[in-house]
């Protein structure tokens, strides 16, 4: 059984949310979390807002691809959308643990963090 046969699923979890804060500022505060968080940028878009980035793995526990889309809604209003997905088998989904949706709110935490400094 090679890799791909054994893949059960991706695990998919998607969140969004608007701030009060311009898409200007949103913008750069999502590069600096990404930094500050070690998460490996693959793909970054600065005209359309979009980031393609990859959480790193952890015990029993792949890394997640996450999908970061940043939008003005307003002059001082941005929407700011995340989904991520995480591959999951059969074995590691047992001993994920929410990580996938962890990794999402650990994003969103440090993300308000850079846009009070």
């Amino acid at each position: 059984m090679d890799y791909s046969e054994s893949m059960a699923y991706l695990r998919k979890e998607k969140e969004t949310v608007e701030m009060d804060y311009s898409l200007e500022k949103v913008w750069t505060a999502i590069q600096k979390v990404l930094k500050s968080l070690e998460w490996n940028i693959k793909e970054i878009d600065d005209a359309e807002h979009h980031v393609n980035a990859k959480t790193r793995a952890a015990f029993m526990s792949w890394g997640s691809t996450l999908l970061i889309d940043a939008l003005s809604v307003g002059k001082n209003t941005t929407r700011v959308s995340v989904v991520a997905e995480t591959p999951v088998t059969t074995i590691t989904s047992i001993v994920d643990f929410g990580r996938t949706r962890q990794r999402i709110d650990l994003f969103f935490t440090e993300l308000a963090k850079q846009l009070t400094i």
